[in-house]
């Protein structure tokens, strides 16, 4: 199943007024939860590898979806959450020999690239939608984040 279809499912879900789809192919599993405001759907993915075959094993362990914890509270309700457009992995810097996009006080317009998301070996910008100061960093460098999952939090006064 590729990009385009997992998104024209994910459209079709949110259209159709569901709740909750799973679906199954192979050794992908998608579950996808479309919540009652119409908003954006929560989507999981869990992906199992084929097992070699070389000698007999124990049976696997089951793969269970770790729930992502809430965002802290932030003290001023005023702030910005910028979530993750897409599942993959986050990076601060654009390569290991490179500064960090941004760090915390820094100072940001829209537009601004903020991370980098790898998601299927693609290396996906992640530019800022509006301008202010980074608050707080919600996630560590070379770290897995969810769809939806916040990022940063940003003052935009």
């Amino acid at each position: 199943m590729d990009l385009k279809e997992i998104q024209n499912l994910i459209k079709f879900v949110s259209n159709s007024g569901v709740a909750e789809v799973k679906l199954e192919i192979d050794d992908v599993k998608i579950t996808i939860k479309t919540t009652h405001e119409g908003t954006s759907p929560e989507i999981t993915y869990l992906q199992q590898a084929p097992l070699a075959q070389a000698a007999p094993q124990a049976a696997p362990a089951p793969v269970a979806a770790v729930p992502v914890a809430a965002a802290p509270a932030v003290e001023n309700s005023n702030y910005i959450t910028v979530k993750s457009p897409m599942i993959g992995t986050f990076y601060r810097k654009p390569s290991p020999d490179k500064p960090m996009f941004v760090e915390v006080g820094s100072t940001i317009s829209k537009g601004d690239v903020l991370c980098v998301i790898e998601a299927m070996k693609l290396f996906n910008e992640i530019e800022s939608e509006v301008s202010g100061k980074i608050v707080k960093i919600l996630v560590d460098d070379m770290s897995p984040v969810e769809f939806d999952q916040p990022l940063f939090i940003v003052d935009p006064s």
